[in-house]
Protein backbone atom coordinates (compact mmCIF):
# COMPACT_ATOMS: atom_id res chain seq x y z
CA UNK A 1 0.00 0.00 0.00
CA UNK A 2 1.20 3.16 -0.50
CA UNK A 3 1.86 6.46 1.70
CA UNK A 4 -0.91 8.38 1.97
CA UNK A 5 0.14 11.97 0.17
CA UNK A 6 -1.57 13.88 2.42
CA UNK A 7 0.00 16.38 4.69
CA UNK A 8 -2.39 15.56 7.43
CA UNK A 9 -1.12 11.63 6.66
CA UNK A 10 2.34 12.22 7.13
CA UNK A 11 1.89 14.55 9.98
CA UNK A 12 0.71 11.85 12.10
CA UNK A 13 3.08 9.47 11.29
CA UNK A 14 5.20 11.36 13.13
CA UNK A 15 3.10 12.71 15.78
CA UNK A 16 0.11 9.90 15.78
CA UNK A 17 1.34 7.75 18.18
CA UNK A 18 -0.36 7.86 21.68
CA UNK A 19 1.35 9.60 24.12
CA UNK A 20 3.59 11.73 21.67
CA UNK A 21 2.03 15.04 21.50
CA UNK A 22 1.92 14.99 25.24
CA UNK A 23 5.53 14.61 25.25
CA UNK A 24 5.78 17.72 23.00
CA UNK A 25 2.92 19.64 25.67
CA UNK A 26 5.93 18.97 28.09
CA UNK A 27 8.95 20.46 25.83
CA UNK A 28 6.35 23.40 24.89
CA UNK A 29 7.80 25.68 27.22
CA UNK A 30 11.28 25.08 27.69
CA UNK A 31 13.94 22.20 27.61
CA UNK A 32 13.18 18.89 30.49
CA UNK A 33 15.44 16.24 31.76
CA UNK A 34 13.63 13.05 31.18
CA UNK A 35 12.95 12.55 34.80
CA UNK A 36 10.87 15.80 34.71
CA UNK A 37 9.23 14.52 31.62
CA UNK A 38 8.40 11.53 33.42
CA UNK A 39 7.17 13.52 36.38
CA UNK A 40 4.81 15.56 34.29
CA UNK A 41 4.01 12.06 32.39
CA UNK A 42 3.17 10.17 35.30
CA UNK A 43 0.62 7.66 33.67
CA UNK A 44 3.33 7.12 30.63
CA UNK A 45 5.61 4.51 32.00
CA UNK A 46 9.23 5.36 31.50
CA UNK A 47 9.96 2.95 28.92
CA UNK A 48 6.97 4.23 26.69
CA UNK A 49 8.52 7.54 27.06
CA UNK A 50 12.05 6.66 26.41
CA UNK A 51 10.93 4.83 22.90
CA UNK A 52 8.88 7.67 21.97
CA UNK A 53 11.61 10.22 22.59
CA UNK A 54 13.76 8.29 20.31
CA UNK A 55 11.40 8.36 17.59
CA UNK A 56 10.61 11.99 17.78
CA UNK A 57 14.88 12.23 17.94
CA UNK A 58 14.81 10.36 14.80
CA UNK A 59 12.12 12.44 13.10
CA UNK A 60 14.03 15.55 13.70
CA UNK A 61 11.41 16.97 16.19
CA UNK A 62 13.35 16.75 19.55
CA UNK A 63 16.88 16.55 20.27
CA UNK A 64 19.22 15.93 23.55
CA UNK A 65 21.77 18.34 24.64
CA UNK A 66 24.32 18.69 27.45
CA UNK A 67 23.16 21.71 29.71
CA UNK A 68 26.63 23.34 31.06
CA UNK A 69 28.20 24.35 34.55
CA UNK A 70 27.36 23.62 37.20
CA UNK A 71 24.27 21.89 36.30
CA UNK A 72 25.83 19.61 33.44
CA UNK A 73 22.98 17.33 33.01
CA UNK A 74 21.18 16.32 30.05
CA UNK A 75 17.92 17.51 28.73
CA UNK A 76 15.58 17.32 25.76
CA UNK A 77 14.21 19.97 23.78
CA UNK A 78 12.05 20.85 20.97
CA UNK A 79 14.13 21.48 17.45
CA UNK A 80 12.94 24.72 15.07
CA UNK A 81 10.92 21.94 13.41
CA UNK A 82 9.50 20.30 16.95
CA UNK A 83 8.26 24.37 17.93
CA UNK A 84 6.48 24.62 15.08
CA UNK A 85 4.33 22.00 16.54
CA UNK A 86 3.38 24.80 19.36
CA UNK A 87 0.42 26.61 17.68
CA UNK A 88 -1.01 22.65 16.85
CA UNK A 89 -1.16 21.74 20.28
CA UNK A 90 -2.53 25.31 21.56
CA UNK A 91 -5.16 24.60 18.96
CA UNK A 92 -5.99 21.16 20.02
CA UNK A 93 -5.91 22.36 23.58
CA UNK A 94 -8.34 24.79 22.90
CA UNK A 95 -10.69 22.35 21.10
CA UNK A 96 -10.11 19.53 23.42
CA UNK A 97 -10.82 21.71 26.41
CA UNK A 98 -14.62 22.01 25.16
CA UNK A 99 -15.18 17.98 25.33
CA UNK A 100 -16.90 16.69 28.10
CA UNK A 101 -14.85 15.35 31.37
CA UNK A 102 -14.84 11.30 31.54
CA UNK A 103 -13.56 11.66 35.19
CA UNK A 104 -14.64 14.25 37.63
CA UNK A 105 -12.03 17.15 36.83
CA UNK A 106 -10.78 17.55 40.64
CA UNK A 107 -9.41 13.63 40.96
CA UNK A 108 -7.17 14.18 37.61
CA UNK A 109 -3.74 15.01 37.49
CA UNK A 110 -2.52 17.87 35.67
CA UNK A 111 0.77 18.61 35.17
CA UNK A 112 2.35 22.31 35.73
CA UNK A 113 3.01 22.40 31.56
CA UNK A 114 -0.78 21.46 30.87
CA UNK A 115 -2.02 23.66 33.26
CA UNK A 116 0.14 27.03 31.60
CA UNK A 117 -1.51 25.67 28.27
CA UNK A 118 -4.48 26.08 29.66
CA UNK A 119 -4.14 29.32 30.58
CA UNK A 120 -3.11 30.43 26.79
CA UNK A 121 -5.92 28.10 25.49
CA UNK A 122 -8.28 29.84 27.80
CA UNK A 123 -7.65 33.45 28.17
CA UNK A 124 -10.34 35.68 27.19
CA UNK A 125 -9.05 39.29 25.55
CA UNK A 126 -12.67 40.87 26.88
CA UNK A 127 -12.52 39.53 30.19
CA UNK A 128 -8.60 41.37 30.49
CA UNK A 129 -9.80 44.79 29.34
CA UNK A 130 -7.27 47.06 29.88
CA UNK A 131 -5.38 45.23 32.93
CA UNK A 132 -1.80 45.60 32.59
CA UNK A 133 0.17 42.90 34.72
CA UNK A 134 3.62 41.56 35.43
CA UNK A 135 2.99 38.13 37.30
CA UNK A 136 5.75 35.55 37.80
CA UNK A 137 3.71 32.09 38.97
CA UNK A 138 6.06 29.47 40.49
CA UNK A 139 5.95 25.81 41.16
CA UNK A 140 8.56 24.62 43.55
CA UNK A 141 11.71 25.34 41.62
CA UNK A 142 9.67 25.91 38.43
CA UNK A 143 8.99 29.43 37.01
CA UNK A 144 6.97 31.13 34.34
CA UNK A 145 6.47 34.51 32.93
CA UNK A 146 2.91 35.48 32.51
CA UNK A 147 2.27 39.50 31.29
CA UNK A 148 -1.16 40.80 30.30
CA UNK A 149 -1.05 44.13 28.32
CA UNK A 150 -3.16 45.33 25.42
CA UNK A 151 -5.73 42.51 25.70
CA UNK A 152 -2.91 39.95 24.85
CA UNK A 153 -1.19 37.18 27.12
CA UNK A 154 2.40 36.32 27.01
CA UNK A 155 3.44 33.57 29.02
CA UNK A 156 7.18 31.60 29.06
CA UNK A 157 9.13 29.77 31.52
CA UNK A 158 11.15 31.66 33.78
CA UNK A 159 11.78 34.53 36.11
CA UNK A 160 10.16 38.06 35.95
CA UNK A 161 12.43 41.08 37.30
CA UNK A 162 10.54 42.98 39.59
CA UNK A 163 7.21 41.63 39.18
CA UNK A 164 3.47 43.29 40.28
CA UNK A 165 2.32 39.81 41.25
CA UNK A 166 3.98 36.83 42.62
CA UNK A 167 2.22 33.76 42.91
CA UNK A 168 3.68 30.81 44.57
CA UNK A 169 1.62 27.60 44.81
CA UNK A 170 1.38 24.11 43.39
CA UNK A 171 -0.86 23.17 40.37
CA UNK A 172 -4.15 21.93 41.95
CA UNK A 173 -4.35 25.02 44.15
CA UNK A 174 -3.64 27.22 40.86
CA UNK A 175 -6.48 24.84 38.84
CA UNK A 176 -8.81 25.47 41.57
CA UNK A 177 -8.61 29.49 41.86
CA UNK A 178 -8.53 29.94 37.67
CA UNK A 179 -11.11 27.18 37.18
CA UNK A 180 -12.59 26.20 39.89
CA UNK A 181 -13.66 29.37 42.08
CA UNK A 182 -11.40 29.21 44.84
CA UNK A 183 -11.22 32.40 46.59
CA UNK A 184 -7.53 33.23 47.40
CA UNK A 185 -8.31 33.61 50.89
CA UNK A 186 -9.43 29.89 50.94
CA UNK A 187 -6.03 28.99 49.26
CA UNK A 188 -3.60 30.11 52.25
CA UNK A 189 -2.53 26.85 53.40
CA UNK A 190 -0.74 25.98 49.64
CA UNK A 191 -0.73 29.50 48.36
CA UNK A 192 2.05 32.48 48.78
CA UNK A 193 0.88 35.67 47.41
CA UNK A 194 3.50 38.69 47.19
CA UNK A 195 2.15 42.00 45.30
CA UNK A 196 -1.19 43.43 44.47
CA UNK A 197 -4.14 40.88 45.44
CA UNK A 198 -6.76 42.69 43.30
CA UNK A 199 -3.88 42.58 40.67
CA UNK A 200 -4.00 39.03 41.23
CA UNK A 201 -7.69 38.58 41.28
CA UNK A 202 -8.34 40.39 38.35
CA UNK A 203 -5.31 38.32 36.54
CA UNK A 204 -6.78 34.75 37.86
CA UNK A 205 -10.48 35.76 36.14
CA UNK A 206 -9.11 36.27 33.01
CA UNK A 207 -9.05 32.24 32.23
CA UNK A 208 -12.71 31.18 32.45
CA UNK A 209 -13.90 27.41 32.44
CA UNK A 210 -14.82 26.73 28.16
CA UNK A 211 -18.50 26.34 28.04
CA UNK A 212 -18.49 22.44 26.61
CA UNK A 213 -19.66 21.39 23.07
CA UNK A 214 -22.91 19.74 22.44
CA UNK A 215 -22.01 16.08 21.69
Amino acid sequence: MTDDPCGIARALKVIGERWTLLVVRELVFGPKRFTDLSRGLPAMSQNVLSQRLRELESRGVVRRRRLGPPASSRVYELTDFGADLKPVVIAIGRWGSRIPFEVVPAQADMSVDALMLALVTTFRADLAGDLAVRCELRFDDDRFRAEIAGGALSLDRGALADPDVVIDTDSPTLRSLVFGGLPLKDADRTLLLTGDAELARRFLRCFPRPVPATI
